[in-house]
């Protein structure tokens, strides 16, 4: 840290991305990318030409994305925000409704209290129940931004829409963030809500069920008049704010949804199957509706298994939060992936059948 930086930002604590290390090659079930490429056509998109247009600035407005995006979800394209990745949507909505504080539970995405802290945001975690699971009475009726992660992460657990919709209606003069980057692996979207709630604010991501984790695009539904808000938030800092080959892709991807829901359908069968393995193993698995699974095992402590995975070349999760810190999250990957995954857990459990 240099002398200069502003003291209200030294105690801050930035959030730690997941490992992207070079030293060897690792199977990587840390990160929640997709084990698989993106469309055929959104890589023939990538020409020389397309290329050479980068000398020209994106098209701020993302009028052709928005317009996709709208057409396949039913909305308008004024309900429709694009960022870059969904980390920027929840930057702004913590910048543009977070005055009166915000709430979000105690194991959840950890951008969200950092996000609190950057722009020194009162904000309080709820625990989550024993099971892990999230009361949504504890959030009704606070009059500040509420921000739940639905599927949850790092747990995988979802909360019923109309649990949801109960705490939407019950904070009319707040904006209810509904995080649903991992929605299209099983979970239940709250974007109808959207035509019947003007605090509603519904974030997604490109990175999880569309393959594109390296091209950094996001998107929102909500009212137009919340969509105008961040649209003020990102006019303001960056309006150039995604890149001209980004924008191109997140195109082309729309046009290529059959081939998403497939790669969607078999990371879920490949988790049922991972799911399954794990639990022969004597491990406790959470029920997952996202592309990864949060498992413990009484055999071996969570840090341990962790290290002695990485030590083989497999690379999960692990947090050091006390509640958690005995389960790990695992990243489904190819089957082949999660069969030496499975295969390389029983050698460290000692040959377990």
């Amino acid at each position: 840290m240099s002398r200069f930086l502003d003291e209200k930002y030294q105690p801050l604590v930035a959030y730690t991305p997941g490992e992207q290390p070079r030293d060897m090659r690792y199977i990587k079930l840390n990160t929640n990318e997709s084990p698989y490429p993106p469309a055929p056509q959104v890589v023939a998109a990538m020409t020389a030409g397309q290329v050479e247009s980068l000398r020209l600035y994106s098209d701020p407005t993302a009028k052709g994305l928005k317009e996709k995006l709208a057409a396949h979800y039913g909305v308008t394209p004024e309900n429709v925000f694009v960022s870059n990745g969904s980390d920027e949507v929840l930057n702004f909505a913590f910048m543009a409704f977070g005055g009166k504080g915000a709430v979000f539970p105690d194991i959840t995405y950890g951008f969200y209290e950092v996000f609190g802290d950057l722009y020194g945001i009162p904000y309080e975690k709820i625990p989550l129940k024993d099971d892990f699971s999230v009361d949504w009475r504890d959030y009704c009726g606070l009059g500040k931004l509420v921000v739940i992660a639905n599927p949850n992460a790092p747990t995988g657990m979802t909360v019923p829409v109309s649990e949801i919709e109960e705490i939407v209606k019950s904070n009319l003069d707040s904006v209810v963030l509904v995080d649903e980057a991992y929605v299209d692996f099983g979970g239940e979207t709250c974007l109808p809500l959207i035509a019947k709630y003007d605090n509603l604010l519904v974030t997604r991501t490109f990175s999880k069920s569309r393959c594109l984790a390296g091209g950094r695009l996001g998107y929102a539904f909500a009212s137009p008049a919340l969509i105008a808000d961040l649209e003020k938030i990102k006019y303001s800092t960056n309006p150039y704010n995604i890149n001209r080959l980004t924008l191109l892709l997140g195109e082309v991807t729309m046009d290529c949804n059959d081939y998403y829901a497939d790669m969607c359908a078999n990371i879920i069968r490949t988790r049922a199957w991972t799911a399954q393995a794990l639990e022969r193993l004597g491990f406790t698995v959470l029920p997952s509706a996202a592309n990864f699974l949060f498992a413990r095992t009484p055999a071996i402590d969570g840090g341990t298994l962790y290290a002695q995975l990485k030590q083989r070349g497999i690379l999960v999760r692990h947090f050091t939060n006390p509640r958690i810190c005995q389960y790990n999250r695992i990243t489904i990957g190819t089957p082949e992936q999660m069969e030496t995954f499975i295969a390389t857990i029983k050698d460290i459990l000692g040959g377990t059948p």
